[in-house]
């Protein structure tokens, strides 16, 4: 099991309208990539707690250390072809889970109530010797 991590999250939709409410566009553009914007379909509230979901999940797979904050919006959320999620990293995130030997993420979403929780896995290269991690 070395050779993979696992981060979950929990986010109360309701919270997410409370925010939403206060600080409107603002919240939005520093959640969510402009991709995730400009895509096909309103983003809901509660789509959007799962968004955050899964980028909560992402950084508890990343582990990030408490002086190299990621920005959520190098984490995308979009759908593949059969409208699944998936994850995409860019810029600092993506440098960061290079160097962290991460080759793969996958996410799942799910909601309930007044809840959206994301699942993600994320492989790990198989280390070389010498090769550093964080």
């Amino acid at each position: 099991m070395a050779n993979v991590r696992i981060g979950i999250d929990l986010v109360a939709v309701s919270e997410v309208e409370a925010a939403l409410a206060r600080f409107g566009d603002r919240y939005i553009a520093r959640i969510l990539a402009p991709a995730e914007r400009a895509g096909p379909g309103a983003v809901t509230t509660r789509t959007l707690a799962g968004r955050i979901a899964a980028k909560e999940a992402v950084c508890k797979v990343l582990r990030p250390g408490r002086d190299d904050p990621f920005p959520w919006t190098d984490i995308v959320v979009a759908r593949d072809a059969s409208g699944a999620p998936e994850i995409h990293l860019a810029g600092h995130v993506a440098r960061h889970a290079a160097a962290a030997g991460l080759d793969e993420v996958s996410v799942s979403i799910t909601h309930a109530g007044d809840f959206s929780a994301a699942a993600v896995v994320a492989s790990l290269r198989s280390p070389h010797p010498g090769d550093p991690r964080p």
